[in-house]
């Protein structure tokens, strides 16, 4: 093993869809997982193949399409968990089993309500019982940082023995500082049985925002894999931001000394990719892929940029996949242009997908003077995901003014049936398109979320739309994008109530198989 090297679990599709607003569907996780590959990230957690038959499926199919990362399923120590996860990943080209329980007493105590003695037990059994069908077993320690640490060298020695390659250590509720997770991993690292010839893991949360911080210093005890997500998105305030760390090994390479095979050309490709497919926008001044990243507005930071990009910069935007200009197409560029440009980008399309991208495209420069890397990036996940929508947003038309109120006439496809054009009234135009498409389905799901953000610059800047709906129970949400913010939060809207009725069917079906 190379003592140098480290490597990268990225847990995006599974601790970070988990996320509120951060849902994906199936042909969406697959993308995303081709992303992440392009990225060149080790491994791949796919989702909790047990958790429902829609993230079986997924993990099944990123398993089998992926040929190069390691795809991993979540499992609690529990025979149907570890079963799923074996039965969704067999026969894939490189995969394996991630299993957990609580080792803190506050979680033995209260949440699962056992001992220390039952839930190393339980330990030994689930990795003994992954090991019979896959070398690659990794067991983590839910809440490690508020466990005793006695008690963590007993369960870590005992799944060690049973067979696990690769110990976890979670700082689950972002509890623990960087002195404290490296004398944890110092001293695991020297007592746990067999320690030198396992692959000690770090899995932090950011309640406290130190969460790069702490995966740092478990790598400075020892450390050589550390668990993290694009964007930093997860549950609460997030996991490890997977951009922030690898961009920190990569500047600070002398201080660290430690090696990945992340692309960090792929950074920004991976970030905006999230966040089109989840609509959860990064704020502007994100390290590495925010907006203002790279921004320079100060008169003295401009000077200096000017003299030496270095006396303001300590990266170059090269380096995480940016443009030094954002200015690439119009109107007038073809069909070879666009093929160079989108290579560029780091994508590749076929001939079929092409041919719709470049139709998308020339209707996108005829409405904007300039077209943007964002713009092209937009309409190329656009083309990708393909999914079977029970509804269809068909046209829209908006009425609003100071002396009249404002009006929206919409037409719908349902299951391959034009509806006839209905109009609504709201309190402003974007209210009265969404009530006339409620009107129209009869739909009684409540709005949870309304967000806009400019994806590009310039008043021709395509919006995206993020609305959340939720109804019986059932939550969900929905993305859209447009140079017409109303068309946008049209798209969203109906894009929210095909993911809704995935959910029904989805629910449905799971009530008939326990039955």
């Amino acid at each position: 093993m190379d003592p140098q090297r480290i490597y990268i679990f990225d847990t995006t599709l599974r601790d970070g869809e988990q996320s509120p607003g951060c849902s994906m569907n199936q042909e969406e996780k697959l993308m995303m997982a081709k992303q992440l590959a392009r990225l060149g990230v080790d491994s791949i957690e796919a989702g909790f193949a047990a958790s429902s038959p829609g993230d079986f499926q997924s993990v099944q199919m990123i398993g089998h399409e992926l040929k190069g990362p390691r795809v991993v399923s979540l499992c609690r120590v529990m025979d149907n968990d570890i079963d799923a996860g074996v039965n969704a990943l067999k026969g894939s080209h490189n995969w394996g089993i991630h299993c957990f329980i609580s080792t803190s007493d506050l979680h033995l105590k209260e949440k699962l309500r056992i001992d220390r003695a039952q839930a190393l037990a339980k330990a030994v059994r689930a990795v003994e019982r992954a090991k019979a069908h896959t070398e690659n077993v990794e067991f983590s320690c839910e809440d490690a940082t508020r466990s005793d640490i006695e008690y963590l060298i007993e369960i870590c020695s005992a799944v060690v023995k049973a067979g696990a390659t690769i110990l976890n250590i979670p700082d689950t509720v972002g509890y623990t500082t960087p002195l404290e997770m490296y004398a944890l991993f110092n001293r695991l690292k020297n007592e746990v049985y067999r320690g030198d010839e396992v692959v000690f893991s770090a899995h932090c949360h950011n309640d406290l925002g130190l969460a790069v911080a702490n995966s740092l210093a478990a790598l400075q005890g020892g450390a050589k894999q550390i668990e993290c997500t694009i964007n930093g998105i997860g549950e609460r305030a997030g996991n490890t931001s997977l951009e922030e760390l690898v961009m920190a090994l990569q500047v600070r390479g002398q201080y660290y000394g430690l090696k990945h095979q992340v692309d960090t050309t792929q950074l920004i490709h991976s970030s905006k990719l999230l966040t089109k497919l989840t609509g959860q926008l990064v704020q502007a001044n994100k390290a590495i892929v925010g907006d203002n990243a790279f921004a320079h507005e100060s008169g003295i930071h401009q000077d200096g940029m000017l003299k030496n990009r270095l006396t303001y910069e300590i990266m170059t935007p090269e380096s995480v996949g940016l443009s030094k200009s954002n200015l690439v197409m119009g109107k007038h560029s073809g069909r070879a242009a666009l093929v160079e440009r989108v290579k560029e980008l780091g994508y590749q399309v076929n001939d079929e997908e092409l041919a719709r991208i470049f139709e998308e495209f020339k209707k996108l420069a005829d409405k904007k003077k300039v077209v943007y890397d964002e713009d092209l990036e937009l309409l190329i996940a656009g083309d990708r995901v393909q999914r079977k929508d029970r509804y269809r947003l068909l046209r829209i038309n908006v009425f609003s003014g100071t002396d009249a109120p404002p009006t929206a006439t919409v037409t719908l496809m349902r299951d391959e049936e034009e509806l006839p054009p209905h109009s609504a009234l709201g309190a402003g135009p974007i209210d009265a398109g969404l009530n006339c498409i409620k009107e129209i389905l009869g739909s009684t799901c409540r709005l949870t979320k309304f967000s806009v953000q400019s994806i590009t610059g310039g008043t021709d800047a395509q919006g995206i739309v993020s609305i959340g709906v939720e109804e019986g129970g059932l939550a969900t949400s929905g993305r859209g994008s447009n140079t017409d913010i109303f068309i946008a939060a049209a798209h969203a809207f109906v894009d929210a109530l095909n993911r809704l009725e995935l959910k029904k069917t989805n629910q449905a079906k799971a009530s008939v198989e326990t039955i």
